[in-house]
């Protein structure tokens, strides 16, 4: 086996110790077992809201056993075929081994990445509002950009996603848009995406083609499940209800079914018009705002609460945190971590992960590396 291999072998092994040690592999397997025998027995279910507590969390702990088992299971069985194939003197099996071995590699270090998400609510589902920033038709433009970025990047993740409300652009794009993505983790990969995010390139909407910079606002802010009490009554908000706009059909538009509330204490403000049901769009709603109060605490614990408060009150210039260039070069990079990609329509595409697991590791672990903006 090449040194090079060897090394990598040696590197997994170690990060499949380090996942087991960060699980509790026996504690973990002992708690699996117990939560498959009452999975097993009727009566869980005469309490249906711990019943389902505990399925969620038989899931999660099956999957996370599971992953580990099988990644120990195929770094094996190629280390193996490579011994083989070495033997036989069968190079194509050694080099489709060794090609397999990196992709382990690669796997390995994404699951480090996402045993660092073990915050309360890193496991729920997420809502995702996009902003459009000053610059008319070329920043809502670059917010519908951004929309799709992330629908994309759920869709790679095999992530549901459901448009919960979108004002459209007066030419093109988006004034702003509200996501819901579910999925395991969702929240715990996508907080790191809050912040500005600046476009530079020849602008479609400029008929001499100048270079145009544009920003768009991102805000992440987790489900809040049915293990987390937020209350809130009436008597705390301002309800009102419009016709909502854009696409969804002529049935949309005729009656007053979009729902806006308003937390008079803080000023926080969400809108639903998904639904043609005024009653659903009203549910959802006290569930986006339920989700952005408990956000607002957990950000109120966290030391960094205060740099990420300072990164929503403008969309412009100082508050990105990262930078896609398009013209006159290509390059996309992050100005937390330092990571780049000279592939701009790669990462709009939503191949994300690079840049999600670097700001992870940066928000958890910090960094003492400073990085320059763009010009």
């Amino acid at each position: 086996m090449r040194a090079e291999i060897e090394t990598m072998v040696d590197e997994i092994k170690q990060a499949i110790s380090l996942l087991r040690r960060h699980l509790d592999w026996d504690q973990s397997l002992k708690r699996l077992d117990h939560l498959n025998q009452k999975a097993e027995d009727p009566s869980i279910w005469d309490d249906a809201a711990e019943a389902q507590k505990l399925m969620r969390e038989r899931q999660h702990l099956d999957e996370a056993v599971s992953s580990i088992k099988r990644l120990d299971q195929s770094l094996s069985d190629n280390v193996e075929l490579i011994a083989m194939g070495e033997e036989e003197g069968d190079s194509e099996i050694v080099t489709e081994a060794e090609k397999a071995i990196r992709g382990l590699r690669a796997e390995v270090d994404k699951r480090q990445i996402e045993a660092l998400l073990a915050g309360e609510a890193d496991s729920n589902d997420t809502y995702v509002e996009v902003h459009s920033g000053a610059g008319g038709t070329e920043s809502q433009d670059w917010a519908a950009m951004l929309l799709r970025m992330y629908m994309r990047w759920a869709d790679r993740s095999k992530m549901k996603v459901e448009v919960l409300e979108e004002h459209p652009g007066e030419e093109a794009g988006i004034k702003s848009a509200t996501l819901l993505i579910k999925g395991h983790n969702a929240y715990g990969w996508m907080k790191t995406e809050s912040g500005v995010h600046r476009l530079v390139r020849i602008s479609p909407y400029d008929s001499q083609a100048r270079r145009h910079t544009s920003f768009a606002s991102v805000w992440v802010y987790p489900v809040v499940d049915d293990t987390i009490q937020i209350d809130v009554s009436e008597a705390d908000v301002r309800i009102d209800t419009y016709r909502a706009s854009g696409a969804g059909g002529q049935h949309v538009n005729t009656t007053d079914s979009a729902v806006r509330i308003t937390h008079n204490a803080t000023g926080i403000v969400v809108q639903c018009q998904s639904e043609r049901s005024q009653h659903k769009n009203r549910a959802t709603a006290w569930n986006m705002l339920r989700a952005r109060l408990y956000e607002a605490e957990l950000e109120r614990r966290e030391e960094e609460a205060s740099a990420e408060a300072a990164s929503k009150t403008d969309i412009g210039w100082g508050h990105q945190i990262r930078s896609y260039v398009l013209q006159p070069y290509q390059l996309v990079k992050d100005l937390r971590t330092g990571v780049e990609s000279t592939s701009p329509q790669d990462v709009l595409d939503g191949y994300l992960d690079e840049f999600m697991e670097a700001a992870l590791a940066h928000r958890v672990h910090g960094s003492d590396v400073e990085v320059e903006d763009i010009a």
